[in-house]
């Protein structure tokens, strides 16, 4: 059923919309001297016979030969000046689109300076608006009857991911430099943008890069990259913790009567045994490749260091009995059921050497 339209406006409540044609499918009868009214943000593109004849800014316009120089020839059909015609108008919209948003569907693998190969996910945000709305319905819009902006969602993601990684490739060695790039890189990338945006009769705004950042694995292997960088000489860390734990335990079982010696063998047993065995055997050689130092044992009453080959407690005085690890042969106090050396168990019923 034909349309015979004598005011001819459009209202966008969605804030989404970037085009809209009145009327949505086909065309409709105008009668001669109608009225347009564009709204401000709003541009009209007026089409008969499907050719934009032009394009009205904001205000009421009335369709005259004054203002649309090709109804001379629809004057001279033997309609009079009351004659209709068939017209189209579609209205954009010329608002700036804020917050759209742009990231890589999957990581994008970019050969890094310090790192090697790793896989990167990138996101961001735009802005846009509609700067030529004569070639943004005729090479965008085409006949549809309304055009929003989720249509151009995916295909402008896919064109920044494009010219984004192409930027990358070229312009950065390591993603440790990132932080302080990211301006200068949305700089660049929005000079590339732009000319693909304009073909469309589409201006783009603003560009921004919020984040380019690696998977969460490669994250951790950061974080543990940076842990380690912080402790320095690892080996001297090791023993160091290493030996401040052994002193806490003696000092611990250093007050618990005759029963000390036999729970002190337990703890470092159960604690470092297993655990740290390498790095306590480092501590009681005092580094690794150096020349040993002379063995130090406790005393199995009151806990307090002696001498291996010592006979006696140089501070309680009491008969000190050690028996040889059965692994790396050295000397293990009375009743203990693990060297203090090398944590390795020492069997039930092994009679120690009385000195």
């Amino acid at each position: 059923m034909s349309q015979f339209l004598e005011v001819l406006e459009h209202y966008d409540p969605t804030g989404r919309e970037i085009a809209f044609r009145l009327p949505p499918d086909g065309s409709a009868e105008i009668k001669f001297g109608a009225q347009l009214v564009v709204h401000e943000a709003q541009e009209a593109v007026f089409y008969r016979d499907g050719r934009g004849l032009d394009v009205f800014g904001p205000g009421r316009h009335t369709l005259t030969t004054q203002n649309i120089p090709g109804l001379t020839k629809v004057l001279s059909l033997p309609f009079g000046f009351t004659s209709p015609f068939r017209v189209q108008v579609v209205f954009v919209s010329k608002r700036t689109f804020l917050d759209q948003k742009w990231g890589t569907r999957e990581p994008v693998v970019f050969r890094d300076r310090e790192l090697g190969v790793v896989r990167l996910r990138a996101f961001g945000a735009y802005a846009y608006r509609i700067k030529d709305s004569r070639t943004f319905v005729n090479t965008v819009v085409g006949s549809l009857g309304e055009f929003d902006t989720a249509r151009l969602e995916e295909f402008y993601r896919d064109m920044i991911v494009a010219r984004l990684n192409d930027l990358l490739g070229e312009s950065l060695t390591s993603i440790l430099d990132l932080p302080a790039r990211y301006d200068e890189l949305a700089t660049l990338a929005k000079a590339r943008l732009t000319e693909d945006f304009s073909k469309y009769g589409v201006d783009l705004s603003d560009f921004y890069i919020n984040s380019i950042t690696p998977p969460d694995e490669v994250l951790a292997r950061l974080d543990e990259r940076a842990s380690m960088g912080a402790v320095g000489d690892l080996s001297a860390y090791t023993r160091f913790k290493a030996a401040v734990a052994l002193g806490d335990a003696a000092r611990a079982d250093g007050g618990a009567g005759g029963a000390a010696a036999a729970g002190m063998g337990v703890g470092l047993g159960a604690g470092f045994g297993v655990q740290m065995a390498g790095a306590l055997s480092e501590a009681m050689k005092g580094g690794g490749g150096g020349a040993a130092t002379t063995k130090i044992a406790t005393c199995a009453r009151c806990g307090n260091p002696m001498p291996a080959a010592s006979r006696f407690c140089p501070t309680c005085g009491v008969p000190t009995a050690v028996s040889p690890c059965p692994r790396c042969r050295q000397p293990v106090p009375a009743g203990a059921r693990f060297c203090p050396a090398c944590g390795s168990p020492v069997a039930p019923g092994t009679s120690p050497t009385t000195g």
